[in-house]
């Protein structure tokens, strides 16, 4: 596998490997599309890109599932999410807000930038928004 920079992929494919990660398993296009508030047509044509670069596996009319190296790539996108939440509660914004800034621009941030995050913060793990793995954090190689 490359190694994660996390500016890989743009933000919509980023959420697409985030929320399978979170459904597991076989996922319906449908239930993608209506997720994401996107068109099924919009969906399709993320979901074939992303299975044409290896992240998941597309079998029409069945669902999609996440390739390892999509879970992989989804794992560090929850986990950089999670960091950068917790960042923003120490300079005073609630977890819901923090939360939802995140959301805005986690996609620009690379993985180089979140190890040294992680690090400053003594490597946590529990965010605001859920559990912190470290798969790839500084030294650390643990879950």
């Amino acid at each position: 596998m490359q190694e994660i920079t996390g500016l890989e992929l743009s933000p919509k494919k980023v959420e697409y490997l985030k929320f399978l990660l979170k459904k597991g398993g076989l996922v319906k296009t449908t239930d993608i599309s209506n997720e994401l508030n996107v068109d099924p047509s919009t969906s399709t044509k993320t979901i074939t890109d992303l299975s044409e670069s290896g992240y998941v596996d597309h079998v029409p009319y069945r669902g999609v599932q996440l390739t390892e190296v999509g879970k992989q790539y989804a794992e560090f996108f929850v986990n950089r999410h999670n960091i950068l939440s917790l960042m923003l509660t120490h300079y005073g914004l609630s977890s819901e807000e923090s939360c939802a800034e995140v959301s805005r621009f986690e996609s620009f941030i690379s993985k180089n930038a979140i190890d040294r995050i992680c690090d400053s913060m003594g490597h946590p793990t529990v965010g605001v928004c859920g559990k912190i793995k470290h798969i790839s954090c500084g030294s650390l190689d643990r879950l």
